[in-house]
């Protein structure tokens, strides 16, 4: 079993190597301190079921997953299924064990969080009542129960409503709006919901796939349930299969890094290696971790182009993993410096030291043999024993959804102390900026702290009051939308907190006001095509703008 670092231990490498990636900087001390994310590490364990029903315990394994896309929106950093099993694992524990107390602080303890949520639910008649404690670690205090209840057709209110809960106990000066979390599910229908719960949990690879292609069915455009089958398709090797799988995720969904990464490893075991190079460019583009940097350079290595520059990012950036410094090495010596070979072979040595490969890899840099592209190199009856090696970089075929979540935290935690040394207007335009961002990828909840936070900043941001308008009228939340965009106009005139009245009033069948809102944005903005856009629906229903 391969050991795993505590979470705040892999969240400190991963800082590290973002701080080299992002800066370029040659290197730091081993004892530079990064942004650490205290008191936000949260692990959610399954719910107990005290129904009596056997055939909704897959609701009690629901939780996890709804409240970890819930906390890490407001800014927690949860702590995955995988990293969980882990730890019962290590302690030697069944993964459905459900814990005492006490385990349950051994298990926080084991993989370094500082709260832990644990509840319970019962069903009725068809109606689930749901009560969740949040365990404080570091002070072993417990939270009174916080409640919810429902019809169970409407499960996914009940869980996002808790969600809203807990991080309104752990974090008491959360401000974003109870509506938001619960219109955050995006349209997924239960028995989706359902067969992928099941399907990730599922003991068999057949049954995983079968139950993951049923909630696919139901919703073609479910990303989670997309990304899972996905990689239940990869792990039975069929990559072609994969690959349109993971295509399938919008590229400005958060999961479409994850996605891509497998894409690039579908891509590449299919040796279709420029499409390979392509998938991990994407992913490093936007989280530019060692590990898909190398990948991106193997795929580029491996169509005959030079690489090393790549390598070299990855072997900076993280420059205590050996393999790093083989494939430099390789690159390297495939470009004829043979100095700067031996130099990161004996790294790679030095690190690993009964690594065979690089030892052989030596020997040959030492003898001054030269080695072809990968791309050209074919095999010849005639080469001799002694020059059969024929060296190739190594790449990560693993993705870590714990460290990338950790690294895109860690980005978060460092924009945030970058922004706080700004003038707070400057503050509000860029949290609002990324609001807009977390808006186009349906991120509301995200999308909503980050306007709250705008206004933080700078009250009189008119931009930030009308995003903040726009969360409100995608949560449905007309009435606190129109004010939140009536405010914003009485700061400043601006076409996004029109178009926002615009609609509302279209919605309400109001359609002269409507017109005058558009006419109002046009005004300002001739050609801005979403006020053009609202005027032709306007013309349709046969109003015109005064």
């Amino acid at each position: 079993m391969t050991k795993r670092l505590p979470v705040r231990s892999i969240f400190r490498r991963y800082s590290l190597c973002l701080l080299l990636l992002a800066c370029g900087l040659p290197g730091l001390a081993q004892s530079s301190e990064t942004p650490e994310a205290g008191g936000r590490v949260v692990l959610v364990l399954p719910f107990d079921n005290r129904s009596g029903q056997a055939a909704l315990a897959w609701v009690g394994d629901s939780f996890p997953d709804t409240l970890n896309q819930r906390l890490a929106s407001a800014g927690f950093l949860t702590i995955t299924r995988e990293d969980r099993q882990y730890a019962l694992d290590h302690l030697g524990l069944p993964i459905d064990f459900r814990p005492s107390r006490a385990t349950t602080i051994r298990i926080a303890q084991n993989l370094d969080a500082d709260f832990v949520i644990v509840g319970s639910y019962n069903v009725t008649n068809g109606h689930i009542a749901v009560q969740a404690q949040v365990l404080e670690v570091k002070n072993l205090r417990l939270s009174a129960p916080l409640e919810d209840s429902s019809e169970l057709n409407r499960l996914f209110d009940v869980e996002n409503a808790v969600a809203w809960k807990v991080a309104r106990q752990m974090d008491p000066h959360f401000n974003v709006a109870q509506q938001t979390f619960l219109a955050a599910s995006g349209g997924v229908q239960l028995s989706a919901f359902e067969n992928y719960i099941r399907g990730t949990d599922a003991p068999t690879s057949q049954e995983r796939i079968k139950r993951l292609q049923a909630a696919v069915l139901v919703n073609p455009n479910y990303p989670a349930a997309l990304l899972a089958l996905g990689k239940a398709q990869y792990a039975d090797r069929d990559y072609e299969q994969a690959a349109a799988t993971f295509a399938k995720i919008a590229p400005t969904d958060r999961r479409s890094l994850e996605a891509n990464f497998y894409i690039g490893l579908a891509r590449f075991n299919t040796a279709k290696y420029a499409e390979a190079e392509s998938a991990f460019a994407f992913v490093a583009s936007r989280l530019p971790l060692p590990e898909v940097v190398n990948n991106q350079a193997v795929a580029s290595s491996r169509q005959g182009h030079n690489a090393v520059p790549l390598f070299q990012r990855a072997s900076t950036a993280d420059p205590n993993d050996p393999d790093y410094h083989y494939n430099l090495a390789v690159a390297l010596y495939r470009q004829g410096d043979f100095a700067g070979a031996k130099r990161e072979v004996d790294l790679t040595l030095k690190l690993r030291p009964a690594d065979g490969e690089a030892a052989q890899l030596k020997t040959s840099i030492s003898a001054g043999r030269t080695i072809s592209s990968p791309a050209s190199a074919a095999p010849s009856a005639s080469t001799s024993a002694s020059s059969d090696f024929d060296p190739l970089e190594r790449i990560r075929r693993t993705y870590s959804e714990a460290s990338f979540r950790q690294a895109a935290f860690e980005l978060d935690q460092m924009r945030a102390l970058r922004l706080g040394t700004l003038p707070p207007g400057e503050q509000a335009a860029e949290y609002t900026r990324q609001g807009h961002e977390y808006l186009s990828q349906g991120l509301v909840p995200e999308a909503e702290q980050e306007f709250q936070t705008a206004i933080a900043a700078d009250a009189s941001s008119a931009e930030a009051h009308a995003g903040l308008a726009e969360v409100r009228e995608r949560s449905g939340n007309a009435a606190d939308a129109r004010n939140e965009a009536q405010y914003s106009l009485k700061l400043h005139p601006n076409v996004a907190a029109y178009l926002i009245l615009a609609r509302l009033d279209l919605g309400a069948n109001d359609t002269a006001a409507s017109a005058v809102n558009v006419s109002k944005a046009l005004q300002l903005e001739p050609k801005d095509g979403a006020a053009q856009g609202m005027r032709q629906a306007l013309q349709a229903r046969g109003q015109s703008l005064p």
